[in-house]
């Protein structure tokens, strides 16, 4: 085993958290931790045939809070802490990077960050944008989220980041029905964070005018970028969530300010 426990945030994931767990056996970490939040539908029963520890959490409203009750209330034994969601697996050079970096690391590294991959309607996402890298890999103990509704960061208080090179895969089997109604409460909860002027690594965005700049995103990613070399798959994914998401964000900001 490697000295890692890992924290799965679920919330009716039967049909992912096997598939997670079945990837995660293959870094033998310490410790599982899968932090339910909803009414079982057989998340919680399969978690613990495959060997992890199972509690509830009430939701209490965002991501980072939900991360953050874990931290605080786990009994977690391991140095290090991965967080991975359910519909999400480790790729197997990410694995052995993990276990090369967890068996000897850098006294002075405290954050690190994965590399995504993006499959979308179960097709790969390979062009359209830069590469994201989301910390997610982190030292027990120093790290903690900050309390924001969407693009939640984690934040440690000493040493430093490095980033990993093998990638993580994020492949949600979702229906598209599912998909566009998840998208529209994210629009719902980034258009308050917007009018609050928690813009983040938007700042910039947001200094353009509204709704152009869904537009003019939607170039970048898709002409710029490359995204049509992805083909039908680029169209769908650019489309909807490069162009109808930001421009469902911008309306929602308007219906906001007009009733302040």
């Amino acid at each position: 085993m490697i000295d890692v426990a890992v924290i799965i945030l679920t919330g009716r994931e039967r049909l992912h958290i096997r598939r997670c767990l079945e990837r995660l056996r293959q870094l033998e970490p310490r410790q599982i931790f899968v932090v339910e939040s909803k009414p079982s539908d057989g998340t919680h029963e399969i978690a613990v045939e495959m060997g992890a520890t199972a509690v509830f959490n009430k939701w209490p409203g965002n991501q980072a809070l939900q991360f953050n009750w874990a931290l605080d209330n786990l009994k977690i034994e391991a140095k290090w802490v991965l967080r991975i969601d359910a519909d999400e697996y480790l790729s197997e050079g990410l694995i052995s990077e993990m276990k090369d970096f967890v068996e000897n690391p850098p006294s002075d590294v405290s954050l690190v960050e994965l590399p995504l991959a993006r499959t979308w309607m179960q097709k790969r996402i390979r062009f359209g944008m830069p590469t994201v890298y989301v910390a997610r890999l982190f030292r027990y103990g120093v790290c903690r989220y900050g309390e924001r509704e969407m693009d939640e960061k984690l934040v440690a208080r000493e040493g430093r980041t490095i980033r990993f090179r093998h990638k993580f895969i994020d492949d949600n089997l979702n229906d598209f029905a599912w998909w566009k109604a998840k998208h529209l409460n994210y629009a719902e909860r980034e258009a308050r964070q917007a009018i609050l002027g928690a813009h983040g690594n938007k700042a910039l965005y947001y200094r353009l005018p509204p709704y152009l700049r869904a537009i003019a995103y939607w170039i970048v990613r898709y002409l710029l970028f490359g995204g049509f070399l992805d083909g039908v798959a680029g169209w769908r994914w650019n489309f909807w969530q490069g162009l109808w998401y930001r421009w469902i964000v911008d309306r929602k900001i308007a219906k906001l300010k007009s009733a302040q």
